[in-house]
């Protein structure tokens, strides 16, 4: 994969195109969602809060050594990506929710599949062209349209080796009951 400099640019990069596009961006959110354009905006801004966040994280992955904590015993930390994770997202922030997870997953070494709301694709495919812009290589960030199908399939797939979701209680039941049967 790439190197935490490599991560960390891409992150910069990434923020500097959501900063540049964010007109179109909320304008897009406001036509396909119904959100007043001010709202969507502001949607948008938390999730780049995050993004910025991310531009960091590859500094706080270096681990740790502690030498000698017991007789003889030395401590190591390795932080090492976990592979393919992947994010459910709901229909009511189609930005935010997103961006609460993909950018950190993807600043941490992750590829990541979004896997956002049917009922308003549109933002988060342009994540993923934008991400692409950016400078991710192609299939750091994958975005899934689809239904309980997609979302089946990624949990039922042993490549995928984390999943994020944030939805409705009943849908978040399901999602857990049946990643622990597939875990």
């Amino acid at each position: 994969a790439t190197s935490p400099s490599n991560r960390a640019r891409v992150m910069f990069r990434f923020k500097e195109l959501l900063e540049r596009h964010m007109d179109e961006l909320s304008e897009t959110v406001s036509i396909e969602h119904g959100k007043v354009q001010s709202d969507a905006a502001g949607s948008i801004t938390r999730g780049l809060e995050v993004v910025e966040f991310s531009c960091g994280i590859p500094q706080m992955l270096k681990g740790e050594y502690s030498g000698n904590v017991a007789a003889g015993i030395d401590l190591y930390s390795i932080r090492q990506p976990l592979g393919v994770v992947a994010g459910i997202t709901p229909f009511n922030f189609p930005a935010m929710v997103p961006m609460w997870m993909f950018p950190v997953a993807i600043a941490c070494g992750n590829c990541f599949i979004l896997k956002p709301s049917e009922k308003d694709p549109s933002l988060p495919l342009r994540l993923g062209e934008l991400m692409l812009e950016a400078g991710a290589p192609p299939g750091v960030l994958n975005v899934l349209n689809g239904d309980k199908l997609a979302v089946d399939t990624l949990i039922e797939d042993p490549g995928v080796k984390a999943i994020s979701f944030v939805g409705s209680t009943p849908i978040a039941n399901y999602v857990y009951e049946r990643s622990a049967h597939f875990g």
